[in-house]
C-alpha cells in the first residue's frame, strides 16, 4: 500500500526524485565481457574462436556460440540497466522487471509461479536472464522471437506488471531525469515506447554468463573442476544419459521445444505449453530446453517449479518414459525420454557437474536509486557498487 501511495502521488503532482537531472549520466563504457567499436558494444569470448562443428561429439566441449544481439550503444545498455530496476514500469509503480528476475537467484525469483501485480500468480517460473541474448525464441512456450517483443508479454499482462502502453509513455515523458537520459541513450526526443523496448533488450542481451569453472575446463585448464565433476560431465555427455544432445554446450541449450510429460504441481491442470501459441497437437505439453547455466541458483525447476531440487529433477529422467502423463492425455514424448536407468551415484555425480556450471562475475551493477524515485526492490541483491 506504501508503494502504490507513493506513486500515485508522483503521477499525480508531476514530482520527481530530489536530484536535478544533471545528476543523471548514461555510461559510456560497455559492460563486462564487451569492446567497444565504432561507440556499440560488442562480445568478446574464447567460444568465438571454435566452430560450431570443431571437435563437437556429443556435447562437444569446443562447440561454438549461436549469433547473440549486440551493437547496442553503452549508452542503451545503461539505460536499460536502469529501467530494468524502475518499479515505474508497472501499473502502480509496485514492482520492476528485477522482482521477478532477481540478480541473486541468477535471474529468476525462487518461486514455481511468479507473483505479479497486486500478488497475483502468473502462469509459469521466471526463467533465467544470463545468455538471454542467443536465445531465438523466448518464453516457456517459444511464443516470442526477439527481446522487445517479449518484453510486451510481462509489462501489459493484466497479472504481471500490469501497465498500459499509454500510461507507461506518459509516466516516462513526465520524468525529467528520463527525459535527459533517452535523449543521451538516442538522440531524439520525444521518448517513444520503441525506445523503451530496445533499451530493455539492450541491457537483458549484455547478461553474459561464459566464465564458470567448466568454461576453464573447456579451455584447457582441466584441474578446474573436480574429479566427481569431471565424472558426472562424462555422463551428461554419454549416449546412455544424452543430456548433452538437448543441453548442448556452450549455451547448454540446443533451443528447441521438447515434450518431456513432466508432472505438474499437484491440483494444477496440464500446461499445454508450446501448443498454445502455436496450435500444432503435437507440441502439446512441450516446452523449450532452458539453458543449464547458473542452474543450481534457480531452484525450483521446471516450467512450474514442480521439483524443488536439482537431484529431484534429473531422477524425473531415469524414471522411465512417459511416467507422469496424466491420465487421459497422449503426449508425443521426446525421444530422448526414455529409461537410461542410471544409478544413484550417477545422478548424484550429474548434480556434481551442474553445480560446476555457476558464473555470475560479469553481474551488472545493481542500482541503488532510480530515476522515477521510487523505492528499488534489491533487498535479494548483495552485487551493489558506487551508491548507483
Amino acid at each position: 500500500m506504501l508503494r502504490t501511495w507513493v506513486f500515485c502521488l508522483w503521477l499525480l503532482s508531476g514530482l520527481t526524485a530530489a536530484t536535478t537531472a544533471g545528476e543523471w549520466q548514461l555510461s559510456e563504457l560497455c559492460p563486462a565481457g564487451f569492446t567497444q567499436r565504432e561507440g556499440r558494444c560488442y562480445l568478446q569470448t574464447l567460444y568465438q574462436d571454435y566452430g560450431s562443428l570443431q571437435n563437437s561429439g556429443v556435447g562437444g566441449l569446443k562447440t561454438g556460440l549461436p549469433e547473440i544481439r549486440q551493437g547496442f550503444t553503452a549508452q542503451q545498455i545503461d539505460l536499460g540497466r536502469y529501467l530494468f530496476f524502475d518499479p515505474m514500469l508497472s501499473g502502480d509503480g509496485s514492482l520492476s522487471c528485477a522482482s521477478c528476475h532477481q540478480p541473486d537467484k541468477a535471474f529468476t525469483d525462487g518461486k514455481g509461479q511468479s507473483l505479479g501485480i497486486h500478488n497475483q500468480l502468473a502462469d509459469r517460473s521466471s526463467p533465467s536472464l544470463w545468455n538471454v541474448g542467443f536465445l531465438k525464441t523466448l518464453f516457456w512456450d517459444a511464443r516470442a522471437t526477439a527481446l522487445e517483443e517479449q518484453a510486451l508479454g510481462p509489462l501489459y499482462a493484466k497479472h504481471e506488471m500490469g501497465n498500459t502502453p499509454e500510461q507507461l509513455l506518459a509516466t516516462l515523458r513526465s520524468n525529467v531525469h528520463y527525459q535527459a537520459l533517452f535523449a543521451q541513450a538516442f538522440s531524439e526526443t520525444p521518448i517513444r515506447l520503441e525506445q523503451v523496448y530496445t533499451a530493455l533488450a539492450a541491457f537483458e542481451a549484455s547478461l553474459i554468463s561464459l566464465n564458470s569453472r567448466y568454461d576453464l575446463y573447456a579451455h584447457g585448464f582441466h584441474d578446474a573442476l573436480t574429479a566427481n565433476e569431471i565424472a558426472g560431465m562424462n555422463v551428461f555427455r554419454s549416449f546412455v544419459a544424452r543430456c548433452a544432445e538437448c543441453h548442448t554446450p556452450p549455451l547448454f541449450s540446443n533451443q528447441q521445444i521438447a515434450v518431456l510429460g513432466t508432472p505438474e504441481p499437484e491440483g494444477k491442470p496440464l500446461d499445454i505449453g508450446a501448443e498454445g501459441p502455436t496450435g500444432d497437437r503435437s507440441l502439446r505439453g512441450g516446452f523449450k530446453v532452458p539453458s543449464l547455466r547458473n542452474i543450481a541458483l534457480t531452484a525450483p525447476y521446471m516450467h512450474s517449479g514442480r521439483f524443488k531440487t536439482l537431484r529431484e529433477t534429473v531422477e524425473f529422467y531415469t524414471k522411465g518414459r512417459g511416467h507422469a502423463v496424466p491420465k487421459g492425455e497422449t503426449l508425443s514424448l521426446h525421444w530422448h525420454i526414455w529409461e537410461p536407468k542410471l544409478t544413484d551415484v550417477e545422478l548424484d555425480r550429474l548434480v556434481d557437474f551442474l553445480s560446476a556450471l555457476t558464473d555470475q562475475s560479469f553481474m551488472p551493477v545493481i542500482p541503488t536509486r532510480v530515476p522515477s524515485g521510487l523505492p528499488v526492490d534489491n533487498q535479494h541483491n548483495t552485487h551493489v557498487s558506487m551508491g548507483e
